[in-house]
């Protein structure tokens, strides 16, 4: 069995999006995705790209994917990698895939002198938590994440509440 990873590429652009899918089927998040393959191609490979995604290929077949940005650290003093998404297909599970996608991002971290690496999970999501600790990922229940969309964001934009 091999495993590869590499970055995407600008004909994949519905490859991502079917994975994009596939994870919000798993997190039943579907009626919340709203992008489509244009928006997901004009994201990852647009002007002034700042999203980027790493598909993972299980022997030469696609298995899972990881979807990050640079984000900073005013503490630190330094960028880090924010993963939106880390996804590997059920049936390819226990196979490795997800630590390595991990892994693959930790030594981008380091290669660019990055301090962290950082990512959200879905607290019902034991298995998940689960394999993060194994990782040794320290959960920050400290923190809530705050978001503004839709008409609050507007809403917010014109100064109203």
């Amino acid at each position: 069995m091999s495993l590869t990873i590499r970055r995407a590429r600008p004909d994949e652009a519905g490859l991502v999006f079917s994975l994009v899918r596939e994870l919000a089927e798993y997190e039943k998040l579907s009626h919340e995705v709203h992008a489509s393959e244009a928006d997901i191609a004009d994201a990852l490979f647009g002007t002034n790209s700042r999203l980027f995604c790493d598909i993972a290929e299980w022997n030469g077949e696609p298995a899972g994917f990881a979807v990050w940005f640079v984000n900073f650290s005013t503490f630190a003093g330094s960028h880090g990698i924010y993963l939106e998404d880390l996804f590997v297909r059920p049936a390819l599970r226990g196979n490795g895939i997800g630590r390595a996608l991990l892994m693959h991002l930790a030594k981008h971290c380091l290669a660019n002198r990055w301090s962290r690496l950082q990512w959200a999970v879905l607290d019902w999501n034991a298995p998940s938590i689960a394999f993060y600790k194994s990782l040794g990922a320290e959960l920050m229940d400290e923190w809530t994440i705050c978001r503004v969309s839709g008409a609050a964001l507007t809403a917010l934009s014109e100064g109203a509440r």
